[in-house]
């Protein structure tokens, strides 16, 4: 840390505690040429993460979106909220490896739907219909009848 007095790179740490609900710590410091002392505070970096929408609009990542939707297709089956928690948590920590933290929705209805695949097949067909925005019956029906054959189709669009 540079020192604003003197601009010696040499300090020490004098002192830390946490501020502010454990979300910023406060260093004093003493440059090791001057003697003086300084206070630094030290943050996590949050970079939001985003969710680059079909029209491509940008929107921040919101996790409860994810969960709701998949309480949705998943009501009145045998699924526990704690499933549909860790899918959710394995979408966000796919969204946090990518290296500008964004990531397309439809990338993101896809891992839902592979999830869902394996965990519930009538919730995957529930979230798929909705997700897919099927235009009649006739897609639909395909969408069930690649069930059948065990092998979901895939996105038109992704």
């Amino acid at each position: 840390m540079k020192c604003p007095f003197c601009g010696q790179v040499e300090e020490k740490v004098v002192d830390s505690r946490e501020a502010r609900d454990a979300a910023v710590i406060r260093r004093r410091r003493e440059c090791l040429n001057c003697r003086r002392r300084f206070t630094t505070y030290e943050r996590i970096e949050e970079v939001q993460l985003m969710v680059v929408k079909k029209d491509g609009r940008r929107e921040p990542f919101d996790r409860n979106k994810i969960l709701s939707g998949l309480l949705k297709a998943t009501q009145k089956r045998p699924v526990s909220v704690a499933e549909l928690e860790k899918i959710a948590e394995e979408v966000e920590a796919r969204l946090m490896e990518q290296p500008d933290r964004e990531m397309g929705s439809g990338e993101i209805g896809e891992l839902i739907m592979a999830r869902l695949y394996e965990l519930d097949e009538v919730a995957y067909v529930r979230f798929a219909s909705v997700y897919r925005q099927f235009k009649d019956v006739h897609e639909f029906v395909e969408e069930v009848k690649g069930l059948l054959g065990s092998t979901p189709r895939r996105s038109r669009q992704t």
